[in-house]
């Protein structure tokens, strides 16, 4: 371990690695690399380069590492399939060791790079990894099913009966792949228990708040470091000046992982009220709906279209509810994913938003939970201001920075 103090010659070299099935997990290393090398560490930033033309300002030891497809990411989890086999997890391991030879890190950060667990302990590297409070091995939270085929076959009651039956047995499949790799190398297995296979590390960092996970227990090894926010850098759609700010904004962005088939039907259903709807289409054509209220755009910086909301409209993400809370707006998060069910289903049991699922949407109650928002007499619009002040002062570069010496 490298010693911090203000007499070490040099800050330590750190390695952060994105697993770059989702873009998230690619911003949240790239915030924190850039974060460190502004001050002073040596950071080299290691990802599959499909989105890094988003991140214009990447460290300049920049490498790349391959990642399998986003789509084949999403469409095992749809299906119900391990992302990962173990052949793969094996080529992830042999390609992170060849990284770790040649930058020779001090520590290793990593974000759902599952194949971290074995290779930085391979080269007795410290490892520390990202990931939310709802995947810590102590979370013992109530598992809701994902968007599956049973929901509309056999209703939800019944649809998640069968998945909290089946789940132990789904969930030990899941991580299999990850235990047979750590044995095949000579580490002991991690058990049946998925979350510790997503989430194995020498310190695991959690990129939420305190107040969003109330009564967890964390180890000795485990550390909230904040929510780690980003937008893009993207220019302002020629509308944006035309808007009024007398008339209250909703903010509607499902995301690349979102339901953007269902955006006719919520830009219909709430088109009638007195609000400005500001809809992304994450690159897709824009619903054939036209009206004097409804603005469209490929993508908008999630920050500046935030600010400037009274409502956000996302798919449950921790990136977009994070992003609306540290600007004191409330949030309905209408969740596909399990990531996204089990994020939102938290800030809805702290007051700070509604959570809603994707494959059950009851356009008239979401018509009705706007409406109820932008009279501003909700509880919601209360902690959710309250929150605002929290996240003001969240570092999470310091309390990675800190986390340094704890390993």
């Amino acid at each position: 371990m490298v010693n911090l103090s203000e007499n070490t010659k040099r800050k330590p070299r750190v390695l952060f690695i994105a697993e770059a099935v989702t873009l998230a997990h690619v911003a949240r290393m790239a915030v924190l690399a850039q974060g460190l090398e502004q001050d002073g560490f040596e950071v080299c930033f290691a990802a599959d380069p499909r989105y890094n033309k988003l991140f214009p300002g990447l460290p300049a030891d920049c490498r790349e590492i391959w990642s399998i497809a986003s789509a084949d990411f999403t469409r095992a989890l749809a299906q119900g399939r391990p992302v990962y086999s173990s052949a793969i997890l094996e080529r992830y391991v042999e390609d992170d060791l060849a990284l770790i030879d040649s930058v020779r890190p001090d520590y290793i950060v990593g974000d759902f790079r599952l194949s971290l667990s074995v290779s930085a302990r391979l080269r007795q590297v410290p490892y520390l990894s990202v990931s939310n409070f709802y995947w810590s091995p102590l979370a013992n939270l109530a598992c809701p099913i994902p968007e599956h085929p049973l929901v509309g076959l056999l209703g939800l009651s019944v649809a998640q009966f069968l998945f909290s039956l089946v789940r132990p047995v789904a969930f030990a499949h899941h991580a299999a792949p990850v235990n047979r790799v750590r044995k095949k190398f000579g580490l002991k297995p991690l058990g049946h228990n998925l979350n510790r296979a997503y989430t194995d590390s020498d310190m695991l960092l959690l990129a939420d708040i305190p107040e969003l996970a109330p009564g967890l227990e964390l180890a000795s090894n485990h550390r909230f470091i904040g929510p780690i926010l980003w937008s893009p850098e993207q220019a302002l759609p020629d509308w944006w000046e035309t808007l009024e700010d007398s008339i209250p904004c909703v903010y509607i962005t499902l995301g690349s992982s979102g339901r953007n088939d269902l955006l006719p039907a919520i830009i219909n259903a709430l088109q009638g009220l007195p609000v400005q709807l500001l809809v992304t289409t994450s690159g897709n054509p824009p619903p054939d709906i036209q009206a004097s209220n409804v603005y469209y755009a490929d993508f908008l910086p999630g920050d500046i279209a935030t600010a400037k909301a009274d409502l956000v409209i996302c798919n449950g993400g921790s990136l977009s509810t994070y992003e609306a809370l540290r600007c004191g707006v409330p949030v309905i998060g209408i969740a596909g994913n399990l990531d996204q069910h089990l994020n939102m289903r938290a800030v809805d049991a702290l007051g700070a938003g509604v959570y809603m699922r994707n494959d059950q949407l009851d356009l008239l109650t979401l018509k009705h939970e706007v409406a109820r928002k932008l009279a501003g007499q909700e509880r919601t619009c209360e902690v959710a201001s309250r929150l605002q002040a929290k996240l003001a002062s969240v570092n999470p570069c310091r309390e990675l920075t800190a986390a340094f010496n704890s390993v």
